[in-house]
């Protein structure tokens, strides 16, 4: 257990931000070695999994309700010095989790074949998707319990483990990748189904060596089978705290999802090219994610410990890194995005779309940086509803206009991006209204 209520503030959130932004980098990846693989069978395989991988966002959504809440409710616990506590909180979340991860698998092969057909209007991109879900399914399932484990680490204060087990778990998956895809040593190309196998294979490595990890190793909390036994009241608190953080993600997934549905009428290679292009773009992210994903763990400790100027530090330290190094991204996707996303299709008319959208959106990187940090406030004080409210307003602001363009003579894919790009200012401004908001509720 790290205590972050004392010793300097950047520092730890330097120290935790770095192993968080390799293991979400490791997390991007799986899909980024998926997409490179994938490009070389074809524009419909690649637009099939791009669309199809845009699933994982809805899963991450869910995912986030544990996330959130473990970490904050851990943190908080720490912070207030009741281990008791904090036990009760990891190994309800690990129940929850394995719930979770029944329900995905059942829904998932329930629903993927009617998903595809919704996100695409071309039969063999649906059907390239749909055999890519089938396989890739219980790598999403699993990312439930990882989650509940990784997020109760963070807590304490301790990350590389967890991402120590996401660089042996890519080492896995890139192994896996071009053997199963392209038949490689077998003698057996699996195509798409291959891509989709290589990440379950690689997700069932993690999750049963972070496992092993906290039947052995971890002090502050570990795995009890007895506190399996289902607590209302600590699950209320999870719910309390991750259900908006959740549904966050979730107007994420719905805001893509229009997206593809706005774009389906400019063909399969502008499926794939905005497929090709999020996926890069999470990449790009990840230095102003890795920040704002240590910010709750430090607001958590501070909170729990009671001490209101560290949390108003903390957030301003946040700010500061997340705008700077968004910036240096910013120009680097402005000048390099043709060289980035050749790196993985040699169509010619699927780069120059992912090119054009690159160039645009990343115009928004610092104003997203700057949401992040007021995100990972709103989960380190423990009040997750003015990120769910800016982020609401954000989709509505998106989705009128998007359906009032489709609708006109003139449409152009590129005015999707610009009017993305644009609706973000406003959610960053109302996030920074809102989090001063939180500031002053706890007596700063």
């Amino acid at each position: 257990m790290e205590d972050l209520t004392k010793g300097s503030i950047p520092k730890h959130i330097v120290r935790m931000a770095m192993p968080i932004a390799i293991g979400m980098f490791v997390q991007t990846c799986y899909l980024l070695i998926d997409l490179y693989f994938v490009g070389r069978l074809g524009e419909q395989s690649l637009g099939g999994v791009s669309a199809a991988a845009n699933l994982s966002m809805f899963i991450l959504a869910l995912t986030q309700m544990l996330n959130v809440s473990t970490g904050t409710l851990i943190a908080h616990a720490v912070g207030r010095k009741d281990r008791k506590d904090a036990n009760s909180v990891f190994n309800q979340s690990l129940m929850v989790s394995m719930a979770m991860v029944l329900v995905t698998l059942v829904l998932g092969y329930s629903c993927a074949h009617t998903y595809m057909n919704i996100l695409s209007s071309d039969t063999q991109v649906r059907t390239e998707g749909t055999t890519y879900l089938y396989y890739v399914i219980p790598s999403l399932a699993l990312q439930f319990s990882l989650v509940a484990m990784s997020a109760a680490m963070r807590g304490t204060g301790i990350v590389k483990p967890a991402m120590q087990v996401q660089m042996l778990s890519l080492v896995v998956n890139i192994i896996l990748t071009p053997i199963l895809i392209e038949g490689w040593i077998t003698g057996y190309p699996m195509g798409v189904a291959g891509a989709g196998l290589s990440s379950s294979i690689s997700m069932i490595f993690a999750v049963v060596v972070l496992w092993r990890y906290f039947e052995k190793f971890t002090q502050y909390v570990s795995v009890d089978f007895s506190q399996w036994i289902p607590k209302q009241t600590t699950i209320r608190k999870l719910l309390k705290i991750g259900f908006p953080a959740g549904a966050e993600f979730l107007l994420i997934f719905i805001n893509a999802a229009f997206v593809y549905w706005a774009i389906q009428g400019f063909g399969s290679n502008a499926t794939a090219a905005f497929g090709l292009g999020t996926r890069v773009l999470q990449a790009m992210m990840l230095p102003a994610m890795a920040v704002a994903f240590a910010l709750p763990a430090v607001v958590g400790q501070n909170v729990g410990a009671s001490l209101p100027q560290r949390v108003k530090q903390s957030f301003r330290w946040s700010l500061g890194m997340s705008s700077a190094l968004m910036c240096m991204v910013m120009v680097c996707c402005f000048f390099s995005a043709e060289y980035v996303v050749t790196f993985f299709t040699n169509d010619t008319e699927v780069a120059l779309i992912a090119e054009t959208y690159l160039t645009i959106i990343c115009l928004n990187f610092v104003p997203s940086g700057i949401i992040f940090s007021c995100t990972g406030l709103f989960q380190g004080i423990g009040n997750t509803w003015p990120g769910l409210l800016s982020s609401s307003l954000r989709l509505v602001a998106f989705i009128i206009p998007l359906v009032w363009l489709t609708s006109q003579p003139n449409f152009h894919i590129e005015q999707v991006w610009y009017l993305s790009a644009a609706t973000v200012l406003v959610q960053m401004t109302l996030n920074l209204y809102l989090a001063k908001g939180q500031l002053r509720k706890i007596g700063v």
